[in-house]
């Protein structure tokens, strides 16, 4: 916890600059949760969420986490973020102290500001104003917030939401506030994502002289069948909300400096980013099937990131739509593109979708948000609670 809680007391909670600018300040790269989630505590609590926090993990994986809710009733709507970030990578090259949360002509720059300390900021305010309001709160709210997105994830929101439904405190609905949009606030919802399979194919031979071939058994000319044969094959032609799925060779390793020495081993790697259609356990059933056709000898390592998911368009997400349109005047595209987030985890307990800020300066040297989406945000989060008649 900071030193003194001066913030917590004098600035207005109602205010997503302010909230956002607290978060900033406290560096949080991943798994390090800095201060940042104590000073979100503190907002939190003033808000009059009772806050549990909620480390899992030890040693490096140690994670922090916090769950936070306001009332009791239904609906009960959750928003789910997380307050760590990546490095800010070279500090030279930013034009404002990464942490230093500065503004300037309409720009809030900082690490995380987008990615998405940002989106929680707007979250907050948007909570803060809606308890302004004369109108008592019907339903109840929740946070869940993790140190370990931008991480392994081990630790994070798949053990939260675990507690969350031993403890019968899953919502109705959750709100990722991932940065959605690609240029512009209200250009798109999402819906669902894409899984993500990380394959290694390592084909043994027989090392030996170039120029005696027969002598030798070269696993590339091997691994080279496998690539074309897997590259040959179009898994499907996508769906109604996902884009076909597509497999990309990331790396091919030999370790051979000489140049007349065929070599005893090659491997590669791979990723599938696949649709509804697929399973990462059908996939990697695909691959064992191929490689052992051209090299019975050859090993397939499979590490699945995530596996598709859809929610399809719910009520609640309707609401979400209609108050992005009454704000930016944008019928947002529902859409499953991009890389895996969060939800992915979410979307085993409970309907899911994602809007957040403009993604186009995450994870870069002088991210930043603008200003008027950062309140506009906050407005179309406040009204997406009065039309969910929260």
């Amino acid at each position: 916890m900071p030193s003194d809680h001066s913030w917590d007391v004098q600035q207005r909670l109602t205010d997503p600059v302010s909230v956002a600018c607290a978060l900033i300040r406290q560096p949080s790269v991943t798994p390090d949760p800095g201060g940042c989630q104590d000073v979100l505590t503190a907002m939190l609590e003033r808000l009059g969420f009772a806050v549990t926090s909620l480390p899992f993990g030890e040693g490096s994986e140690y994670t922090p986490n916090i769950f936070a809710r306001l009332g009791k009733g239904s609906p009960h709507i959750g928003y789910a973020g997380h307050t760590d970030t990546v490095p800010p990578g070279c500090i030279e090259k930013w034009l404002f102290p990464p942490y230093a949360a500065h503004c300037a002509d309409g720009v809030l720059y900082g690490s995380g500001s987008c990615d998405m300390k940002g989106a929680i900021a707007a979250f907050v305010a948007a909570v803060a104003r809606r308890l302004t309001a004369e109108k008592p709160l019907k339903g109840s709210i929740s946070f869940l917030i993790t140190g370990d997105e931008e991480g392994a994830a081990r630790y994070g929101t798949c053990k939260v939401l675990e507690w969350m439904q031993a403890e019968n405190q899953l919502p109705d609905y959750c709100l990722v506030g991932e940065p959605t949009n690609p240029t512009t606030l209200g250009e798109m919802v999402k819906i669902g994502r894409r899984g993500s399979l990380n394959a290694r194919i390592i084909v043994e031979g027989v090392q030996g002289h170039v120029a005696y071939p027969h002598r030798a058994d070269n696993p590339i000319h091997k691994l080279l069948k496998i690539l074309t044969a897997l590259q040959a094959v179009s898994l499907d032609e996508g769906t109604k909300y996902f884009e076909p799925s597509g497999l990309q060779v990331t790396s091919i390793d030999v370790g051979n400096q000489a140049t007349n020495v065929i070599p005893m081993r090659a491997e590669a790697r791979l990723n599938i980013r696949f649709n509804e259609k697929h399973t990462g356990a059908d996939l990697t059933g695909w691959l064992k099937t191929v490689c052992r056709q051209y090299a019975s000898c050859s090993q397939v390592e499979v590490n699945i990131s995530g596996e598709s998911f859809l929610t399809s368009p719910t009520q609640e997400t309707k609401e979400l739509v209609q108050a992005i349109t009454q704000v930016t005047g944008l019928v947002p595209r529902l859409d499953t593109g991009g890389g895996t987030s969060d939800a992915r985890f979410i979307a085993q307990y409970c309907p899911v979708a994602e809007f957040g800020l403009v993604g186009a300066t995450i994870h870069q040297v002088n991210e930043h948000v603008a200003l008027a989406d950062l309140e506009k945000l906050v407005q179309i989060y406040e009204i997406f609670l009065k039309r969910m008649d929260v």
